[in-house]
């Protein structure tokens, strides 16, 4: 006899396959830093990194860019904002701040964005927010006052530091165009190809930005130093294009449909605390007793900004405003 399966045992598979690829796509992303920190150090200049990766994952997603061709038609808009702010932005923003901060510093300082998203809400949309996500921002704040060891004088760069939270406003732009995207119900654009579209998009800027013609191609035909150990350029090269690019923002939408937005969110915010581990483990980047203690309120204050959001069309109060409703996860340490 045909054995039947319940609703709830099927939809508790597929929200454990959500909440794997999830992860997975938190890994992908975390590892983004410490591939690309190496080849900075090599002597590439950190728009380069960027443009390579921007580039190269542009040109693996190009078939699914013909396939949904139709969306320059119907969403111009979206996918040069996406292409500018969410992917050009934010990784051009993050990796230039690596050159100068350590990789989980920088990427700490990127995930005030969910704090930020809230102050789009509340000051620019004029829309309330829970007291669950003003304590989060709060937070948050506090948590980066600790990584930065505002009491010592500003110990880290100040220009990396700048640089690291121009990250977080273009995620900021991030879940707001990826919310813009994913409110016209069936007619909402297909997220594969927003994301496609948005990384030509970005490649086509970060070419005139970078100059890729001016790019020293000699240090990816030798190795990089990662703490002390050599590594093929492009063993790291190929990582950062095909792992920390294209298979964290496949991964990430394939979650997003699988999950509510809310929880993909909060589990994307394991990337922090992933890129920060590699970094200590691959890099040698140590972080002092006060600085992880900020790490874990930032990440705290993330988890309570976002799990906070009402579903969307609520009468209740906002945490986000849905904006953090993501097409592939994020921005994009990134």
């Amino acid at each position: 006899m045909p054995v039947r399966t319940s609703d709830s045992s099927v939809s508790g598979r597929g929200r454990g396959v959500g909440l794997g690829l999830a992860l997975l796509s938190a890994v992908a992303f975390g590892g983004s830093g410490v591939a690309a920190k190496p080849l900075i150090e090599a002597g590439l200049d950190p728009l380069h990194v960027v443009w390579l990766r921007v580039a190269g994952a542009a040109l693996v997603m190009l078939p699914l860019a013909v396939r949904h061709r139709a969306l320059l038609r119907r969403r111009p808009g979206l996918l040069a904002g996406f292409g500018l702010l969410a992917v050009a932005g934010v990784q051009a923003f993050y990796f230039a701040a690596l050159s100068r901060i350590p990789v989980g510093v920088a990427l700490l300082i990127e995930y005030l964005a969910p704090a930020l998203v809230l102050c789009w809400v509340r000051f620019v949309q004029k829309r309330p927010v829970t007291r669950a996500a003003a304590v989060g921002v709060v937070l948050a704040v506090g948590g980066l006052a600790c990584v930065v060891e505002v009491w010592s004088g500003l110990s880290f760069d100040a220009v990396g530091l700048l640089l690291a939270l121009g990250a977080a406003c273009c995620q900021v732009g991030y879940f707001v165009l990826s919310d813009q995207g994913s409110d016209a119900g069936e007619e909402a654009p297909d997220p594969l190809g927003v994301i496609a579209y948005g990384l030509l998009v970005g490649a086509a800027v970060l070419t005139v930005v970078a100059r890729p013609w001016t790019m020293d191609w000699s240090v990816l035909q030798g190795t990089a130093s990662m703490d002390g150990r050599p590594v093929a350029a492009v063993v790291l090269l190929a990582w950062i294009v095909l792992v920390a690019t294209v298979v964290a923002y496949v991964t990430g939408v394939i979650s997003v449909r699988r999950l509510s937005p809310q929880v993909a969110g909060v589990v994307a915010c394991l990337e922090a605390v992933i890129a920060t581990v590699l970094a200590w483990v691959l890099l040698g980047e140590h972080l002092s007793a006060p600085q992880i203690a900020g790490g874990a309120i930032v990440l705290a204050g993330a988890f309570i900004a976002q799990s906070s959001t009402p579903s969307k069309g609520s009468a209740q109060p906002v945490a986000s405003g849905g904006p953090e409703r993501e097409l592939s996860r994020r921005g994009t340490s990134a």
